[in-house]
């Protein structure tokens, strides 16, 4: 007879309905590929008598978190409740009691995951988290285990759906940011308050968890440059278009001359680059590996069930571990804790590469050359300027692509250059991507 597994989730919110939709309506097919039967024992809600779409017995809800953490017959907590407390709490709590746990809390994994996948390894439990990054997208596993042989140069990711969507918009309609936003609400792509997104931290969470995964260096949230896409116009888009780029929120980490440059920015990406191709609220991750060269992992990042197959592909992964024995465990960054680095962290200001720069002015004669004087004096050249419109004494774009430069470097051409009289709004500045 096969063997039971049991599980238990904390929380049955979007993700965790999904996931029991798929035990139940998979449970067949999860047997065979499993060897054992995996079995929802118990799941952890506000309120018992709260009525859901997707009923389930009520022996398998409970209000206190005890009535998991402490059941010894519970072999896998699944946590789908996110913030960082109590749910940091619980898994400890579960793994101290040794039981395996799967999560999708990329926030708590990002802050305090040194602690957890610490307290993992000694005390031989497994963690799944790949749902915390990429939605669908097994991309923890590929890091892991697939990517596991090479040496990997750099990581370039749209990693939120409600940016990617966003942006995708404003280029499609010509809206502006916030008529995009406001339909990204309208479709539920967006939150009521959208900052966690459209300010770079949900991004940013993600990366600190790839950085430690593709690069075996220990990663700290708090040290990634980190910008969102408030100030992006749909003018900017248009003229990104004409210069032969598409707008991205990326994640970008490279590890170069021993050191990280890890940073969360909207970004230049050339209109044939394939990240230039994802849209709408799809997830994509670029590799570039030293032996492999470029890969690319697309899908969907986000939603009820891109996400709840992630979380039962973890919780599949365990129980198959816990049947065959813990010799075939695989650390839980495919690193001990103990081999793991830290390499520095570039600064944004060392950062060197071109740059888009949009500066509403006075349409007078001589702005462009007191621009242009400011920009040579602290050695940055113009590739190219855009200046269409002639309304004269009214206000209007001044676009200009540059050379290589360094950030620091711009930022104090572009503090000159805001204070000039004929300049009437804060400057827009656009990082172009230069791949490896």
């Amino acid at each position: 007879m096969a063997r039971s597994i049991n599980i238990a989730l904390l929380g049955r919110g979007t993700v965790a309905q999904g996931v029991i939709k798929l035990l139940f309506k998979n449970q067949s097919l999860i047997e065979k590929r499993v060897g054992a039967t995996l079995t929802l024992s118990k799941v952890l809600v506000r309120n018992t008598r709260k009525h859901r779409e997707f009923k389930l017995p009520a022996r398998l809800l409970v209000d206190t978190p005890e009535k998991i953490l402490n059941d010894p017959k519970i072999d896998i907590v699944v946590e789908l409740m996110g913030g960082y407390e109590p749910a940091r709490s619980y898994i400890l709590k579960a793994m101290e009691a040794g039981k395996d746990v799967v999560t999708a809390n990329k926030a708590l994994l990002a802050v305090h995951g040194e602690e957890i996948f610490t307290r993992a390894q000694s005390h031989g439990i497994d963690i799944g988290f790949e749902a915390s990054v990429g939605g669908g997208i097994p991309i923890i596993r590929t890091l892991k285990e697939g990517l596991a042989g090479d040496r990997n140069r750099a990581l370039y990711a749209i990693l939120n759906g409600t940016c990617n969507y966003i942006l995708t918009t404003m280029e499609d309609k010509g809206e502006s940011f916030r008529e995009a936003l406001a339909n990204a609400q309208q479709l539920g792509y967006a939150e009521a308050d959208p900052s966690f997104d459209i300010n770079g931290i949900d991004v940013a969470h993600k990366l600190a968890i790839l950085i430690i995964l593709a690069f075996g260096t220990r990663a700290r949230y708090r040290d990634i440059y980190t910008e969102g896409i408030r100030q992006i116009g749909a003018m900017d888009i248009s003229y990104a278009r004409e210069l032969g780029y598409r707008i991205k929120l990326l994640a970008i980490a490279r590890h170069e001359d021993g050191a990280i440059d890890a940073r969360v920015h909207p970004a230049m990406v050339p209109v044939d680059h394939p990240l230039a191709l994802v849209r709408g609220a799809y997830n994509a991750i670029f590799i570039d590996g030293e032996a492999l060269g470029p890969t690319m992992y697309f899908g969907q990042g986000a939603g009820m069930m891109p996400t709840a197959t992630a979380v039962l592909a973890d919780i599949i992964e365990i129980a198959r571990n816990r049947i065959h024995g813990k010799s075939l465990r695989i650390p839980p960054l495919g690193y001990s804790m103990k081999s793991l680095g830290r390499f520095p962290m570039k600064t944004i200001d060392d950062l060197k590469t071109q740059y888009y720069l949009r500066f509403m002015v006075l349409d007078r004669p001589g702005v462009l050359a007191q621009i242009s004087a400011i920009l040579g004096h602290k050695g940055i050249s113009i590739a190219s300027v855009i200046q269409k419109e002639e309304r004269k004494g009214k206000c209007v774009p001044v676009i200009i692509h540059t050379r290589a430069a360094r950030e620091r470097d711009l930022k104090d051409a572009i503090s000159r250059i805001n204070q000039l009289k004929v300049v009437r709004a804060k400057t827009v500045y656009i990082r172009v991507v230069a791949f490896a």
